[in-house]
């Protein structure tokens, strides 16, 4: 599902404009990042968890070379689903 068939249906579902919808969904999105940055952690009831983490500079190999190399430290995006929305999944696989 693209983001214009995402807004779509919600927009639909909600009763709401598309113009409403894309602004809310804009919104909700550049909240959550703004509260990643400044809280590490944003945390959505029966959906999941979006966190931010510090991986460790590392030693790793370049598959063309074969060559050692250093990876960088880097800072991560993650996100861990809640038991609803993994019970909900598996429940439609079924």
């Amino acid at each position: 599902m693209t983001k214009k068939e995402l807004i779509d249906a919600i927009a639909k579902q909600a009763n709401l404009t598309l113009k409403q919808t894309e602004d809310a969904f804009k919104a909700t999105f550049q909240m959550i990042q703004q509260l990643m940055i400044q809280e590490g952690k944003v945390m959505v009831p029966e959906f999941g968890s979006f966190t931010i983490k510090v991986r460790a500079e590392r030693k790793g190999r370049n598959p063309q070379t074969g060559k050692d190399i250093i990876i960088p430290k880097a800072t991560v995006a993650t996100f861990k689903p809640s038991t609803q929305l993994k019970e909900a999944v598996n429940t439609q696989k079924e």
